[in-house]
């Protein structure tokens, strides 16, 4: 989770520029309804699909895909024993069978996991989809030339720590047992009632061990789910899609499975492709993008025109941006220090250097506000938009800092609107009024990645941003606040070090639940618990805005992914 929790950021990132996310991607879309957007007539089978992109489909490999919810274009191809549930908003949280005929059966302590597959399960050839299969496709993830997937099962299972793939152990993982061929039973090394969101990811992905080519499987990686790969160009800058005539409806009911091709095109310049959305011309009609965004500027025309402001997609992804502390460091040992901070935040301001109030809603919870998450409101700094300065100068008085104090606030360069100077230039304008001059350092990508994930190296006062892995409040929260996730030697997350016994408890406490709605009520208690030390001045979290061409159809977007799904869109 550690070392992988920098690639769920940066991809949730990436939907917001978009990715990414992040990352990619809180509370459904505002402007569509699944049922009638695109023209709302009745979508019907046929046509092809286009995708622009900025980003090519890399590592186009169930092993080493880095997903949430089984990804937008791998879950095409890729079927995993659960997937997310493909509704708009908040049913759209919902973790919901794909493979299995259930979310997952556990033990009394949620340390055993046991999955039936369904009847009737083909890949594209014909050939029968096994509980072998599965389990082998979770084996080949470990082997290090096809890293990159999420690493939980690594911590997760019993015995994986050290685990090399089959190519160097066929003796495979004894935590994963088949005892039939459509039965897979998963034994954990501590309780996981979030199992069975773990259980979208693509590495649950059956791979036929007889079809397996290693590194070059991505080229022809054999499908499962209603589409197949007829060519994979440069490394997934071009893919193109053709039905897999082997899928059948009957065992999925997620999946919609309308355009007869996908035609992913991608490393376009993100203007381009919103001016071919924008002109929605010949193939263009029928296109969309999974991971660009409309900046402030193209949706300031696009609101101005009617016809193309209905064609806009609205959806939020559990994502926050935020202010990190790092309290080993003066004067941010000095809790009224950070207290008073929290105070002279001027949110109005943030908000609008991030692109407005259509694309950053500001935030007082670390939480994103989606009830998946446990979202529960709390403001323990209460300063209204603009701020407080007359209270943080009060507390930096008390802090011993009556006359001011300067610091030092990194943040990258890159214009992403999120940890960038824009929002930089933001805080430190509203601080003067505070009476606390903020020094700015910038520092381009790689290098500000690498000082603030270091114990060593970690600022006392700098901008970051966090997206969940899935939409709950556990891979949000444990990362950056269990103490034992804090690492001295290799990227660390937990930017407050806090390392807090009453707080790593209730962590471990709440992840042995498999009730998942009492399970966020816990997390939005803790997230209401841990605020309290103002660690963190959460700032806002980021509204994704997309174009889509005149002839699509069914615009479904979820609060799990936040942008268009393409397993549910027509063309005609």
């Amino acid at each position: 989770m550690r070392q992988s929790s920098v690639i769920a950021r940066r991809v949730a990132a990436a939907s917001v520029s978009l990715v990414v996310a992040a990352g990619a991607a809180a509370c459904g879309p505002e402007d569509n309804d699944a049922k009638s957007a695109g023209g709302g007539s009745t979508p019907h089978k046929g046509g092809t699909l286009t995708v622009l992109n900025s980003n090519p489909q890399q590592d186009f490999d169930p092993a080493r895909l880095y997903t949430s919810g089984g990804g937008n274009v791998p879950s095409l191809v890729f079927r995993t024993l659960t997937t997310r549930n493909r509704e708009n908003g908040e049913a759209g949280a919902e973790v919901v069978p794909d493979l299995a005929t259930d979310t997952g059966r556990p033990n009394k302590d949620a340390t055993v996991w046991t999955y039936t597959l369904k009847e009737g399960l083909k890949y594209e050839d014909g050939t029968s989809i096994t509980s072998a299969d599965i389990k082998y496709g979770i084996e080949r993830s470990f082997a290090p030339e096809l890293s990159g997937g999420a690493p939980y099962l690594r911590d997760w299972l019993v015995g994986a720590a050290d685990y090399q793939g089959p190519y160097k152990d066929k003796k495979g993982l004894s935590a994963i047992e088949t005892p039939d061929e459509r039965t897979i039973v998963f034994h954990l090394n501590k309780p996981e009632g979030e199992f069975p969101y773990l259980a979208t990811q693509t590495q649950f992905t059956p791979v036929p061990k007889g079809k397996d080519t290693g590194t070059k499987y991505e080229e022809h990686p054999v499908s499962s789910g209603p589409y197949k790969v007829v060519k994979n160009e440069n490394d997934g800058e071009r893919l193109t899609l053709a039905r897999n005539t082997h899928w059948s409806v009957s065992t999925d009911a997620e999946r919609k499975a309308y355009p007869d091709k996908i035609d992913v095109r991608s490393g376009l310049d993100s203007s381009v492709i919103n001016q071919r959305l924008a002109a929605s011309q010949g193939v263009d009609a029928a296109a969309v993008t999974t991971d660009t965004n409309l900046g402030p500027a193209e949706l300031a025309k696009v609101t101005g025109d009617k016809e193309l402001a209905a064609r806009v997609g609205t959806g939020h992804f559990g994502y926050t941006n935020y202010i990190a502390f790092n309290p080993t460091t003066k004067p941010f040992d000095n809790a009224k220090v950070r207290q008073a901070i929290s105070y002279a935040i001027d949110r109005s301001s943030v908000v609008n250097a991030a692109g407005g109030s259509a694309l950053a809603e500001p935030a007082t919870t670390f939480l994103p506000d989606q009830k998946s998450f446990g979202y529960t409101p709390y403001d323990h700094f209460p300063a209204g938009a603009a701020g407080d300065s007359a209270k943080a100068k009060k507390l930096l008085k008390e802090a011993g800092y009556a006359n001011g104090l300067t610091v030092t606030l990194t943040h990258s360069n890159a214009k992403d609107f999120e940890t960038s100077p824009e929002i930089a230039t933001a805080i430190q304008d509203a601080l003067k009024k505070a009476g606390i001059t903020v020094r700015l350092q910038g520092l381009e990508e790689n290098d500000y990645s690498d000082k603030i994930h270091n114990v060593k190296t970690e600022p006392g006062f700098f901008l970051a941003h966090w997206g969940a892995d899935w939409p709950s409040g556990g891979p949000f929260l444990a990362p950056i606040f269990d103490g034992r996730q804090i690492v001295k030697d290799g990227a660390n997350f937990n930017t407050g070090l806090l390392d807090d016994k009453s707080v790593n408890a209730e962590i471990d406490a709440i992840n042995k639940l498999t009730d998942l709605d009492a399970a966020a009520a816990r997390w939005g208690a803790l997230d209401k618990k841990i605020g309290e030390q103002a660690l963190t001045v959460p700032l806002f979290h980021p509204v994704y805005k997309r174009l889509y061409g005149e002839d699509v159809k069914n615009v479904v977007i979820s609060d799990w992914t936040g942008v268009l799904d393409i397993s549910q869109v027509a063309v005609k």
